[in-house]
């Protein structure tokens, strides 16, 4: 089966360089079903289906903006709320002027010891000449650590593009292309990137809508732990017309495991009508995931020469051939758990509409430097959970929790992997601790993550490889907020 260039780029290069307890009594941990142990299976009933809606409530509830006559301007936000700049006709290219006042820049957060890269899916329609980049993730690997960060760019952030004006940052590349700047599109987005948040970025890639489909379906789809569930409007049948609302349905999926062919992880990660920019983020960094790690199961890696040139149309991107197989050694040496996840998010904005009347998210610029400075800084406490290893059992007749549990904890960095359980009758969750001195402040930790009381702790020494076992009980809420997690 062929795989294409985006595949490489995504899962090779962007993403790859992914209170304490006390007084429980010592127990016999159950023991594990004799079956399969590293096999993580797809449930039958895991596909989605048109359901009635559900309300959503994890927080993905869209912002509310008052008109602009109610709405108090932040006073630290006032300077940079400039109109923008009226840019010149297309027939005179590269001829600029600067807006009036430019707000001051960020300091730069990136070192030589970290390569980015920034991910876009476009709007593009066939025959279209400009195109905005509305889904934008950051992704930045330390090659000498083997760490990898994803951050989540929110579309609607308000902020200042170099010989435009103020704008929303979806809006760079079309500006850059339609009015010829300097190294066109590319070149504009990465300065704007760069002025807003100091992240120096090395080098882009772009897919479109009908591109990451074929992506997709290509790969034979893509096993999605769907850990919060989700509805919004879906239509029914992709050949079926979008502009008659009958083709519509709203459509509900997870949790669980959900397979998904090229529209439905299309329409998985950039859906928002029912939820938000922000949580359209956090779905858009779970479809990555996934994506790098069917890449590692179809061998996808293996095969880059020959898949470069293939393929190289399917993405717009400035990485060469000699750059992708530089990084690859390291993508074959990295999980999940190796990936931390960043998001601009609710806490790092304000929302604002502009006298022209568009809602838009104003960056708190201190909020959104403290996090950006530590989602770019190497993580020692990455480094020491990498050595612990989770083995994750699903004690209840819920298909694929032990994969959502498992899920999750690789958001907070720990390595696991899945041994079915020896029944499916667990009413609470377990974590035994197999150390032979037990740590309750780093069970605690874990517990923490999980969402699990301290009563799900149990010590149960033992001088096996495997550090902790979780047993998924009933009692597991898999819905979980990424937010906070990375290490």
């Amino acid at each position: 089966m062929r795989r294409t260039l985006l595949t490489i780029v995504l899962t090779i290069i962007l993403i790859a360089g992914c209170a304490a307890p006390s007084g429980n009594p010592t127990a016999t941990l159950p023991a594990a079903s004799p079956t399969s142990l590293f096999l993580v299976t797809v449930p039958p009933n895991a596909t989605p289906t048109l359901t009635p809606f559900q309300p959503y409530t994890e927080d993905g509830t869209p912002t509310p903006f008052l008109p602009a006559s109610d709405t108090a301007l932040p006073d630290a936000a006032t300077a940079t709320l400039v109109p923008s700049a009226i840019l010149p006709p297309e027939s005179t290219p590269q001829s600029f002027y600067a807006p009036p006042y430019a707000p001051a820049p960020a300091p730069v957060l990136t070192d030589n010891q970290t390569v980015t890269f920034l991910l876009l899916g476009s709007d593009k329609r066939p025959g279209q000449t400009y195109f905005r980049t509305d889904t934008i993730i950051i992704a930045a690997v330390r090659p000498a650590s083997g760490q990898v960060t994803l951050i989540s760019v929110p579309r609607d952030l308000y902020v200042y593009i170099p010989t435009v004006g103020m704008d929303r940052i979806n809006t760079p590349y079309e500006y850059g292309e339609m009015y010829h700047y300097p190294g066109g599109g590319k070149a504009l987005l990465k300065d704007t990137i760069l002025y807003n948040l100091g992240i120096r970025v090395d080098h882009l890639a772009i897919v479109d809508f009908d591109g990451f489909s074929r992506i997709v379906n290509t790969l034979g789809g893509l096993d999605v732990p769907v850990y919060c569930p989700y509805t919004d409007w879906h239509l029914i049948d992709p050949s079926y017309d979008p502009t008659n609302a009958d083709n519509w349905a709203l459509y509900t999926v997870g949790p669980g495991v959900v397979h998904m062919d090229g529209d439905l992880a299309l329409w998985y990660a950039r859906s928002r009508q029912k939820s938000s920019d922000f949580d359209r983020g956090r779905r858009s960094q779970e479809v990555i995931r996934a994506l790098y790690a069917r890449a590692l199961q179809t061998g996808a890696i293996s095969k880059i020469p020959q898949l470069y040139n293939d393929f190289s149309s399917s993405v717009i991107t400035d990485l060469g051939l000699d750059g992708i197989l530089q990084l690859a050694p390291l993508a074959l040496h990295l999980n999940n758990a190796d990936i931390r996840s960043y998001y601009i998010g609710r806490d790092e904005v304000t929302g604002w509409m502009t006298p022209g009347g568009a809602s838009v998210l104003l960056p708190n610029a201190p909020v959104v430097q403290s996090m950006l400075q530590q989602a770019l800084s190497p993580s020692p406490r990455l480094e020491e959970q990498a050595k612990l290893t989770v083995e994750v059992r699903n004690g209840t007749a819920n298909p694929a929790w032990d994969a959502l549990a498992a899920e999750r904890l690789n958001y907070a960095g720990y390595s696991t992997h899945l041994v079915p359980a020896d029944r499916q009758d667990y009413v609470n969750s377990l974590l035994y601790d197999l150390a032979a001195a037990p740590d309750p402040t780093r069970a605690g930790s874990l517990l923490t993550v999980l969402g699990l009381p301290s009563s799900a702790y149990i010590t149960a020494p033992t001088q096996a490889e495997i550090n902790y076992v979780l047993i998924v009980g009933a009692d597991y809420q898999p819905c979980f907020n990424p937010t906070g997690l990375a290490p």
